[in-house]
């Protein structure tokens, strides 16, 4: 479900993009993957020529981070076709100045994200578990969750090495909540609607909001209950349920 970013060479710096949800970055020719493809290569003391194409899956401004996974690839596809060699650690810090998100979308792997996103560590060991994604269709820029903020953070979360199943999981996650998620309700309510949509699914564990909003997500014991749950959700909204891909389990 997410989106794809490759690239070959090519004799000027040039993208191409298409796919399901291609037509909200139509209106933007500086996007992050030309950014992030600009910045490596005055970086690198390179003209930055290549050719790169941007599959887009998922929806823009969303709160999910497409458009910095969209930035890292741009970045991890480049290092490998200009024959750079940079360490994953040197694309994440030209990285974290396009976006808070970016190093960790360069990394590739579960993280627990502090400071403003660049500080890395380990994830707890996750279990095998069900995600459903649901988003309104509502853009929600994050400098406007952020300026409707109002008070403190939320302490910093005791987690433990791992979790047994999904059911252990979700209890934790539970006590905890997104102190983004009020702000971004005040500007876009329907966020309310999906998250009270997605907890009366059938086997729903724990609703959230992602980020700073719009997308909304489920934790399901099984990928096929959060599919079944993302079928069953308004046809107008963007939905997505399955497991999760790539996690090492």
């Amino acid at each position: 479900m997410g989106d794809s970013v490759s690239a070959c060479s090519g004799e000027i710096l040039s993208l191409a993009i298409e796919g399901a949800e291609s037509a909200a970055l139509a209106a933007e020719p500086d996007n992050l993957v030309l950014r992030a493809a600009r910045a490596l290569a005055t970086e690198a003391g390179l003209e930055g020529q290549a050719l790169l194409h941007l599959l887009k899956r998922l929806p823009v401004a969303s709160g999910i981070g497409g458009g910095s996974a969209d930035a890292a690839a741009s970045l991890r596809a480049l290092n490998r076709l200009w024959g750079l060699g940079w360490p994953d650690e040197r694309l994440a810090a030209l990285g974290v100045k396009l976006g808070a998100d970016v190093p960790v979308c360069i990394a590739s792997r579960p993280a627990r994200m502090e400071g403003v996103g660049e500080v890395l560590g380990p994830a707890p060991s996750l279990p095998r578990f069900g995600l459903l994604l649901a988003n309104p269709r509502e853009a929600l820029a994050t400098p406007a969750v952020f300026r409707a903020r109002q008070g403190g953070f939320s302490p910093r979360a005791n987690l433990p090495v791992g979790w047994g199943n999904a059911s252990a999981m979700a209890a934790d996650l539970a006590r905890m909540s997104n102190d983004l998620e009020a702000p971004a309700i005040s500007l876009c309510p329907k966020i309310a609607e999906v998250l009270a949509a997605i907890s009366a699914s059938p086997g729903c564990l724990l609703a959230r909001m992602s980020g700073s909003g719009a997308t909304c997500f489920g934790i399901f014991p099984q990928p096929a209950a959060a599919a079944a749950a993302a079928a069953a959700l308004p046809p107008e909204w963007w939905c997505w349920g399955g497991g999760l891909h790539g996690a090492t389990f």
